[in-house]
């Protein structure tokens, strides 16, 4: 989707779209759209839209009025996404190829502008690669929107098109089939993205973490064709900004479940099981793009947990990084050693400052928040305050959990320092006490559990059914809002 900006309509534009506000209606409208907007019920709520033809210029026009809600309240951005969304559902496929969007005495504001060309943006974004054979009347035909009369909303667009571009890398990633994205090659389609920039990656390779130690990591990979791998990428943009913030993301690019095997029925879907770790790149493709005055470490564990000959067995003991050693009781419980050796390696190597985490790690999760929130779990109140707030300005929401070490018992093993999973009960919870004991003392540190937030059975305001991109925005607004405010 291609964005222009320009002081004057363009000639010969056929669809031309009005942002409304609620209750509002333009006074340069013709009598017949203002009739159509009353006797189809349209107020401009956040997301309506009534469509009409009127003639202009001896040509006929087709017309979208689409709602954005109150002016002046907290959810303005939502809701200005909201309504983008609905003009890319309405258009996407409609035969029209070009959008223009006329602001002219709109009174919206850059971010406004910013946030409803987000939910174009956003809304539009979907992956065909491998659908060959749709129908015409299927096939995606709007490439551009002009943007008319947003005199200023240039930079604002600029810098939110950037989080665009991270959203769009993450989702690819989680959608891309596990024949496809696998760790060596998730590490070449990054990288590849990464090319030309300022950012500093950095991969291992079986053999240097077997060198480091990390037998906690490599454990959950021993049973695939496919060799696992540690990416790291760093971006230094405030050289006085002091120790970076670390973003750990789990990134297990397919989970059967291993030897502890999953229930064949909705198997498939495991292939998003990386989307912390999609998460965690997106976030720094885009803080990269828009020059963030921030220092961030991306650090992501990437495996595939797959059933072999050689896989890990239910009761192995495993020794991760830091020394500790751990009982394999499930060995679909994997994403946390992952995350263990992760997690010990970039404080070892990077010395950060802060870290966060992400990761598809619980079932559980899903079963307490649904898919409205990720859960947030956090050694640090202020931390926790901070990633809550990001997450309420962003729309990637957030709700906390407790820490606590009435919990740790669950996971205490009789044969080794700790075990991986706990009883049924509070299985989130003691997923982040296990996440604990390799958190450095004095680090402040934060989990998320996404895993009810990267995959959506149903489209949502700006996205269709599949792939949301969640926590690459939650990451962004926590970096603007803690490192560069």
């Amino acid at each position: 989707m291609q964005f222009h900006f320009s002081s004057d309509l363009p000639s010969g534009a056929r669809l031309v779209a009005y942002p409304v506000p609620q209750g509002k209606l333009p006074d340069t409208l013709e009598p017949v759209l203002r009739e159509g907007a009353a006797a189809g019920r349209f107020t401009g709520k956040a997301g309506e839209l009534i469509a009409g033809f009127v003639e202009r210029d001896g040509a006929v026009r087709q017309v979208a009025l689409v709602g954005i809600g109150e002016l002046g309240h907290e959810g303005r951005a939502a809701d200005l996404e909201k309504a983008g969304g609905a003009l890319v559902t309405k258009y996407l496929t409609s035969g029209q190829t070009e959008l223009v969007l006329d602001l002219t005495g709109s009174g919206l504001s850059a971010p406004d502008v910013a946030s409803l060309l987000m939910g174009v943006r956003l809304r539009a974004w979907r992956y065909d690669k491998y659908r060959t054979k749709l129908k015409d009347e299927a096939k995606p035909t709007l490439t551009g929107v002009t943007v008319v009369g947003a005199s200023g909303a240039e930079e604002a667009w600029s810098r939110a098109s950037a989080v665009a571009e991270g959203v769009e890398l993450a989702r690819e990633l989680v959608t891309e089939p596990a024949n496809v994205i696998y760790p060596e090659s998730f590490v070449e389609r990054v990288s590849a993205r990464f090319a030309g920039t300022e950012a500093e990656l950095v991969v291992l390779d079986e053999a240097q973490m077997t060198e480091l130690g990390m037998g906690a990591l490599l454990g959950v990979g021993q049973g695939s064709v496919r060799e696992s791998r540690v990416l790291a990428i760093r971006w230094n943009g405030n050289p006085q900004g002091g120790a970076p913030t670390a973003l750990i993301g789990k990134g297990v690019t397919f989970d059967t479940g291993g030897i502890s095997l999953k229930p064949g029925a909705g198997m498939e879907d495991m292939k998003w099981d990386m989307g912390g770790s999609a998460a965690v790149v997106g976030a720094m493709l885009a803080l990269v793009k828009r020059r963030a005055k921030a220092n961030v470490v991306g650090v992501v564990g990437l495996v595939e947990n797959m059933p072999d000959g050689n896989a890990q067995r239910p009761g192995d003991v495993v020794t991760s990084m830091n020394g500790q050693t751990i009982e394999v009781i499930n060995t679909d419980a994997e994403g946390r050693l992952v995350l263990a050796d992760v997690m010990h390696w970039a404080q070892q190597e990077f010395s950060p400052a802060r870290m966060v985490d992400f990761a598809t790690l619980t079932g559980a999760m899903i079963i307490a928040l649904g898919h409205e929130h990720g859960g947030l779990f956090a050694n640090d109140d202020k931390l926790a305050e901070d990633l809550l707030a990001a997450g309420r300005a962003s729309g990637d929401k957030l709700w906390r959990f407790p820490l606590s070490p009435a919990y740790d018992k669950l996971i205490d093993s009789p044969i080794a320092d700790i075990k991986n999973v706990g009883p049924r009960q509070a299985g989130s919870i003691t997923a982040a006490q296990f996440l604990q004991r390799f958190v450095s003392e004095g680090t402040p540190w934060a989990h998320c559990d996404i895993a009810g937030m990267v995959w959506a059975d149903k489209p949502g305001a700006t996205h269709d059914k599949g792939a949301t991109g969640y926590g690459v925005r939650l990451i962004d607004q926590f970096v603007r809002d803690t490192l560069e405010s």
